[in-house]
């Protein structure tokens, strides 16, 4: 059985053939680009409040991981419950009227003000991302899930890399406030988009009921349903095992954009921008190209973990060489690493997962990610605030954390996924 081949139609072929999930892929390109214009400018304000502390600046990406923790369960949860279409519009309109208040207000000269503008963009993420991806599976059959993600993770890449690099540009040009309005007319278009797409499930018989007490039980029951099932468990810890070195990288890079300068490119909002560029489209990179070997079942099981360690391999280059064109190639290829670690195990989830659970199991695997994020960038923060080691040193470090966890993936998981295939 070694040799198995699963069938997976091509990218045009998807998009022309099923007009569904082209609607939605749509929506995410707009909103993934959007995303960018806020999350850079939440990046230089809080710099600003602080005098460019790297603390403060690392509480932006803690934060948003922080309050993304506890509600995945929870909008996991929801979208097993409601329906998934509405979910996300919901979300949508909800972070456009956030966004727009603050906005109009002109509140956001101090650090408590970003903070919560970060945390109540967060909330309609959370509730938006879990919905979505149950969503995916109900428009899309087994043989059109490993493009289908493909394709979304390519377009989150190139959304980031094309954002990023706008917004750079735009907020050096003509300031933070145009950024922030621009990202609020993406969350009005995605919305009229997703308000076109079908139902989507939950379907009426399949639909939980029942009050607070009822819903926490069934988050709990997610739980339970993920650890009783080790094929599911283990890829639910893949992308958490990136994000141990992963989170604080994200960071780091945001430093190194703020402070040196990457061939003729300036330092700022220019510079943080040309990194996520890299780090964008590095991750629609790998799962574009690496498609087919996903798709042969004597591979399989050592994909995750060759990806995490070849992620941290890159950056180990990153903290070595001088900084310039050759950190953007690094950073490209160790986020097309990433990528496809990040897009094989959203695949394998859903494939394993029955749709009832699908939403709980979104959920905890974000809230995962999340976590660790959160935990590996304050612990970088940190460690670069007090001076406990160089920003060399700190990128060092999560480059040999990452080979460290790919190698345990290899030696520990790779046997039991290899068995579980043959089986």
């Amino acid at each position: 059985m070694g040799g198995i081949i699963l069938t997976s139609p091509g990218y045009l072929e998807l998009l022309r053939s099923n007009k569904t999930f082209a609607r939605l892929w749509g929506s995410n390109m707009i909103l993934y680009i959007g995303d960018w214009f806020t999350v850079l400018a939440m990046f230089l304000l809080a710099g600003d409040a602080t005098d460019n502390s790297p603390l403060a600046i690392a509480g932006v990406l803690a934060v948003r991981s922080f309050t993304f923790a506890p509600l995945e369960p929870i909008t996991g949860m929801l979208a097993d419950r409601y329906p998934r279409k509405y979910l996300m519009i919901i979300a949508n309109l909800f972070s456009f009227v956030i966004l727009i208040s603050f906005i109009l207000t002109g509140i956001l000269d101090n650090l408590f003000s970003v903070y919560a503008l970060t945390i109540l963009l967060v909330v309609g993420r959370a509730i938006y991302d879990p919905a979505g991806t149950a969503y995916l599976p109900t428009i899309c059959n087994e043989e059109e899930l490993l493009t289908a993600n493909a394709l979304i993770s390519g377009g989150w890449s190139a959304s980031m890399g094309i954002g990023a690099g706008l917004a750079g540009f735009v907020i050096s040009e003509y300031g933070w406030e145009t950024g922030l309005i621009l990202d609020s007319v993406t969350f009005i278009i995605a919305a009229i988009v997703i308000s076109t797409l079908p139902h989507g499930g939950p379907d009426p018989d399949e639909r939980k009921t029942g009050g607070l007490f009822s819903m926490f039980r069934e988050i709990f029951s997610g739980w339970e349903f993920i650890l009783k099932r080790p094929e599911i468990s283990r890829i639910v810890l893949a992308k958490g095992m990136w994000a141990t070195g992963g989170g604080a990288q994200i960071f780091l890079l945001i430093l190194i954009g703020m402070n040196s300068t990457l061939g003729e490119i300036s330092t700022g909002a220019a510079g943080i921008g040309v990194l996520y560029m890299a780090r964008g489209f590095g991750s629609g990179f790998g799962p574009l190209v690496t498609r087919p070997l996903m798709t042969v079942q004597r591979y399989t099981p050592y994909i995750i973990g060759i990806s995490l360690g070849g992620a941290g391999i890159f950056y180990t280059g990153v903290s070595y060489l001088e900084w310039g064109i050759i950190t953007l190639v690094l950073v490209f290829f160790s986020h097309a690493c990433s990528g496809i670690s990040w897009v094989f195990s959203t695949t394998l989830l859903q494939r394993r997962t029955d749709n009832d659970w699908m939403g709980r199991v979104a959920g905890t695997d974000n809230l995962v990610i999340t976590l660790v994020m959160g935990i590996s960038t304050i612990s970088a923060g940190y460690i670069i605030e007090e001076n406990i080691l160089s920003l060399r040193e700190t990128l060092l470090l999560t480059g040999l954390i990452q080979i460290s966890v790919g190698l345990i993936w290899l030696l520990f998981s790779s046997p039991k996924e290899k068995r579980f295939l043959n089986g």
